[in-house]
C-alpha cells in the first residue's frame, strides 16, 4: 500500500506555482541564419584588416 505522504509531482506543488503558466521555450536560431552572420562578420574583417595595412 503506497505511503499517503508520497504525493505526486503536481500535487506536491504549491498552490501559487501550480497556477503559474509553464513558461514558453525560445525559439531556436536558424543554423542558416548563424552561417550568414559568421560569413559577414568574416567578410568585414577581412577588409577591415586590408584597410588597416594599407593606411
Amino acid at each position: 500500500m503506497p505511503s499517503q505522504t508520497i504525493l505526486s509531482a503536481r500535487a506536491f506543488r504549491h498552490p501559487i506555482r501550480a497556477r503559474l503558466i509553464a513558461p514558453t521555450r525560445a525559439k531556436t536560431a536558424n543554423p542558416d541564419d548563424s552561417d550568414r552572420k559568421l560569413f559577414v562578420l568574416s567578410f568585414i574583417a577581412f577588409f577591415i584588416c586590408i584597410y588597416t595595412l594599407i593606411l
